[in-house]
């Protein structure tokens, strides 16, 4: 009758215990930090704590029984092995385990209890090392701790005196704690996994939200932020989050406001909100749950907490994206991770709308220019070159051929994406080949090629303007000729380009008039002619692409020749289109 009181007290404090859990489980730094899936130190110390702790609670649910104490302790320690793996099966058995020995609760068991307890957390640990995943289940928890506390029993029989004290005890606790550790380390694990389970459905029911909102909000937000984009925006937020009202600004003006407030809070006016020019100021979102720090300046505002999240585009905070909660319609932190996954995309959005615009420009602005590199006398004296030479040597003028068609494809396909170095330097190679069977002995080339660049990938047609020059306005223009050297190398995390010719040289007025941006678009005068627009199209380009940091570098001496170098860093290798 004793063993079946005992049963009773301990599925009672065991249904307590779980209660606990539950309650501990869904508080947030508990989930967020203890429980999330990604292994990090923090985590392991806060699932050692945890589970430890439980383990010494489920001593105190224990029953006293025979100067010792029928408890619940191997049910945490198990799960806490199973779910955190040996660190944390080894650690909550040594906190629950070692309180037992330390405090010696109730007399002549206590070593080993603590030692089973240990035991048992190691095992689970162990357990759950070599299985993963699959050893949250309850068919492991349940023999596990069946087995668990029969050694346990065996070790109070081995180690306590006096033996026949040892005896009775067993006879007394033995079934209980086995029979209700064992059904609690499974109900203990599957509590786990359903929490886990629901957990899962929650955020990719939240995901699935916030992936149709980006779907339906993408056609608008492709003209970038404004009056018209953002009020179709928000109207498709509103119609699918449960919020009181929903606004979009920008670093001045209210873009769109849909829902409560929206006589007050208009389209097109300045602000109202002290939040929301914080939340610009600082960058930081905010969830706000006190009416008077919203700071609308409006006194009967219905709108009664607010969640507030900034939209950067470039690193740069460019609006704001808001939730409006009032009395009826409260927000919650829910709400709050998803408008925060809606600023990342609507961000991330604007960054690609203006990266797709700037490239298509780019993409004109190459076709323009670069085909106007195409010179008809280069044309007609190639060909007039490769006509000569099918009368003294056919084969010559097939390869000449070949050059000259290499080149020309390049030159008319300029609005692809990146390509190879390698690529950029077989047109080079096209077009000196050409200017060689033109010019003779005039023209000498020198090439210092890193092998290891070979692939890195820059824009098309950035090398040969930079050769073109070199020939036509540098060594052409002496008598004897020249030569032209171009180099490739890494540096660090670059490539560096450098093109150099002995040839006539420039002087600084000149160079400098090279590299105004006001230049970039002229198409006539004298220094068009001498230097090309060629020069002037890569620095312009350069810039565009890669920032300011990555300017054309030129250096040049009249009578001395000229220098002109860049440096890229490497940007992804996009198939050609």
């Amino acid at each position: 009758m004793q063993a079946e009181q005992l049963i009773i007290t301990l599925a009672e404090r065991f249904g307590l215990l779980v209660g606990a859990v539950f309650l501990l489980l869904v508080i947030t730094p508990v989930q967020r930090f203890g429980f999330a899936r990604t292994s990090t130190r923090n985590r392991t110390l806060l699932l050692t704590v945890f589970f430890g702790l439980f383990g010494i609670l489920g001593t105190y649910t224990g029953n006293s029984v025979f100067q010792s104490v029928a408890n619940l302790r191997a049910m945490a320690v198990i799960t806490g092995g199973l779910f955190g793996g040996p660190v944390v099966g080894i650690g909550a058995g040594l906190i629950a385990g070692g309180h037992r020995i330390l405090f010696d609760l109730n007399g002549f068991s206590a070593v080993p209890c603590g030692m089973a307890t240990f035991l048992e957390g190691l095992v689970a640990g162990c357990i759950a090392a070599r299985l993963g995943g699959r050893a949250m289940s309850w068919k492991i928890a349940a023999p596990l701790a069946l087995v668990g506390e029969s050694l346990h029993m065996g070790l109070v029989l081995l180690l306590s005196r006096p033996y026949g004290d040892a005896v009775e005890l067993v006879k007394l606790i033995a079934p209980p704690m086995i029979v209700i550790n064992a059904f609690g380390a499974a109900i203990f694990v599957e509590l786990i996994n359903v929490f886990f389970h629901s957990r899962e459905q929650r955020d990719s029911l939240h995901a699935q939200q916030i992936l149709d909102i980006a779907n339906l909000t993408v056609s608008h937000l492709r003209s970038g932020l404004n009056l018209d984009s953002a009020l179709q925006t928000a109207l498709i937020i509103h119609g699918r989050v449960q919020t009181a009202a929903v606004a979009i600004t920008d670093t001045r003006d209210v873009l769109a406001h849909v829902g409560a407030g929206s006589d007050h809070h208009l389209s097109g006016r300045s602000i109202h909100t002290e939040a929301t020019r914080e939340v610009i100021r600082t960058g930081q979102a905010r969830y706000i749950e006190d009416q008077t720090a919203i700071g609308c300046d409006v006194p009967d505002c219905p709108n009664t907490c607010a969640i507030i999240i900034p939209l950067t585009k470039a690193g740069q905070i460019v609006g704001t994206l808001k939730f409006y909660g009032s009395k009826a319609v409260p927000l919650n932190n829910t709400l709050f991770e998803l408008g925060k996954g809606l600023g990342k995309l609507f961000s991330t959005q604007l960054e690609l709308e203006d990266l797709r615009i700037k490239e298509n420009m780019l993409a004109h602005a190459e076709i323009r220019r670069l085909q106007a590199q195409i010179n008809p006398h280069f044309l007609f004296n190639s060909l007039n070159t490769i006509g000569s030479f099918c009368r003294t040597n056919a084969e010559k003028a097939r390869e000449l051929l070949l050059d000259l068609s290499l080149y020309m494809r390049k030159n008319l396909d300029s609005s692809r994406g990146f390509i190879p170095l390698s690529e950029e330097l077989d047109q080079v190679r096209s077009y000196l080949a050409i200017e060689q069977a033109r010019f003779g002995e005039r023209i000498a080339v020198g090439w210092d090629i890193d092998g290891a660049c070979a692939g890195w990938p820059i824009p098309p047609l950035i090398i040969q303007p930079l050769v073109e020059n070199s020939v036509k306005h540098g060594i052409l223009s002496r008598s004897d000729g020249g030569t032209v050297i171009i180099n490739a190398w890494l540096d660090a995390d670059r490539l560096r380009i450098c093109v150099t010719d002995d040839g006539s040289g420039m002087d600084d007025a000149l160079v400098d008039s090279l590299l105004e941006k006001s230049a970039l678009t002229e198409q006539g005068g004298m220094d068009s002619c001498r230097a090309g627009i060629g020069i002037r199209n890569c620095a312009s380009r350069l810039e565009q692409i890669y920032g300011p940091e990555c300017l054309l570098e030129i250096c040049s001496r009249p009578g001395q020749g000229t220098r002109v170098s860049f440096s890229i860093p490497r940007m992804p290798l996009r198939v050609a289109t």
